[in-house]
C-alpha cells in the first residue's frame, strides 16, 4: 500500500512540474472540499484546469484513465463548482486527466488527455 501511495504522490509531483512547464499556474494540489479531492488546480490564462492524476506500473488492467469513473467525474465537477464559488471566480473550467505509467525506477510516460470529459451542468 505504500508503494502505490508513493507511486501517486511521484504521479503527482511530475504531473505538476509537466503543467509548470507548459505554462500553467499550478494553484492547489490535494485540495479538498467536502470529502472531494482534487489532484491538481491549475490555470492556464483564462481556463481553469481541474486535473485528476492516475498512475500506474502496468497498463495489464487498462489504461489509467479509464479508472476515473462516473462517480469520480461527478465527484470533481462538484469540487470544481465549489472552488470557484469559494474563490469567486469566472473563468471557464476545462477537466483534464494525466497519466503517469512508470515504466521502470528511471522512466515513465507522461500523458495529457485535455477536456478529458465534459460536465453534465
Amino acid at each position: 500500500m505504500a508503494q502505490s501511495h508513493d507511486m501517486g504522490r511521484q504521479g503527482e509531483i511530475l504531473a505538476t512540474q509537466y503543467l509548470e512547464e507548459t505554462g500553467c499556474e499550478v494553484l492547489e494540489t490535494n485540495w479538498h472540499s467536502n470529502h472531494q479531492e482534487v489532484d491538481i488546480i491549475a490555470r492556464q490564462g483564462d481556463v481553469l484546469l481541474i486535473v485528476e492524476v492516475k498512475s500506474r506500473s502496468t497498463l495489464y488492467h487498462g489504461e489509467p484513465e479509464l479508472f476515473v469513473t462516473r462517480n469520480k467525474q461527478r465527484m470533481l465537477v462538484k469540487a470544481a463548482n465549489h472552488y470557484v464559488a469559494w474563490k469567486d471566480l469566472d473563468l471557464e473550467v476545462r477537466f483534464d486527466i494525466i497519466t503517469v505509467h512508470f515504466r521502470d525506477d528511471k522512466q515513465h510516460e507522461l500523458r495529457h488527455i485535455k477536456n478529458a470529459f465534459y460536465p453534465a451542468w
